[in-house]
């Protein structure tokens, strides 16, 4: 079964998460995802926010920018919220918007490396396991978690480009994509991240979550086209989908068939009613997804 979520936008103010992460589990939507964008709203707080006002939902963070934190905190962080709320953080990490970094002081010089190193050490502390290691950007000395999560957390990683998306496989229990990939975009990063994890040996289930630009309403097609303009150069054309719950359904449908496991709704950053886009996805598309 393709699982199926929504995103709640940073665009939008942090009090509106509280009515809006209630509703999504009310309305039995499997997953509700936060971003971590810079400087809208901090990641962990807004996820540890949403878990204690739900029941049932898993709340994904995707992404936190590795370079802002040390390692050992985001896995503190982690650790505390399963243990809290079992199985149901999601975990995504990333190198970051690199314009973003330098702005706070954070760029790396190899983002891939520091990627690497930080998703090793992770998934070990995680593992409740004492870590040891010097890298070039990633040192710890004999630090283990004292109240480790009871059962294995995934850590998913953000990849975009060739590089990344081999690496996510190779190093990483799950991989990102964002809205601007393509059913075929889904299958090549596929084909990637298995080049990943046959150079590393890996046997282990890669959970792949993509993102779909979704608009439904009377003027979704204009709102639709309109994203791409606002999101920036180097955006992509022609993403996304415009229209009923039967046409959102196939295209989650064509990215699951492309290789997705999870297909995220993200609204358009100025959809008008964010309460009835989480109705529309859980109560209208989700019937239709198998």
């Amino acid at each position: 079964m393709t699982g199926l979520g929504a995103v709640f936008r940073p665009q939008l103010p942090p009090e509106r998460l509280s009515a809006l992460a209630r509703l999504a589990d009310e309305s039995g939507l499997e997953e509700l995802w936060l971003w971590e964008d810079c400087f809208l709203q901090g990641g962990v707080s807004a996820m540890a926010a949403a878990l204690a006002w739900t029941e049932r939902l898993r709340v994904g963070i995707g992404l936190l920018p590795v370079p802002l934190r040390n390692v050992a905190v985001t896995a503190m962080e982690a650790a505390t919220l399963d243990r809290m709320f079992p199985g149901r953080a999601i975990l995504g990490v990333g190198h970051g918007v690199q314009s973003w970094m330098g702005q706070v002081g954070a760029r790396a010089e190899s983002p891939l490396t520091l990627l690497r190193e930080y998703v090793d050490a992770l998934r070990a502390l995680l593992r409740g396991e004492s870590v040891t290691t010097d890298g070039r950007y990633v040192r710890l000395d004999g630090v283990a978690l004292d109240w480790p999560p009871g059962e294995p957390v995934r850590v998913l990683a953000g990849a975009t480009g060739p590089r990344s998306l081999r690496l996510s496989g190779e190093v990483a229990d799950g991989t990102i994509l964002t809205a601007s990939t393509t059913p075929e975009g889904v299958r090549r990063a596929r084909d990637l991240i298995g080049e990943g994890r046959a150079s590393a040996g890996r046997t282990d289930r890669h959970h792949v979550v993509a993102h779909l630009l979704t608009a439904t309403g009377p003027d979704a097609v204009a709102r639709l086209k309109a994203e791409p303009a606002a999101t920036g150069p180097g955006s992509t054309p022609d993403l996304g989908v415009a229209g009923d719950a039967s046409a959102v359904a196939e295209a989650v449908r064509r990215l699951a068939e492309a290789g997705a496991d999870t297909v995220i709704l993200q609204p358009t950053g100025d959809e008008p009613d964010p309460e009835g886009f989480l109705r529309f996805a859980a109560g209208e598309v989700r019937p239709l997804v198998p």
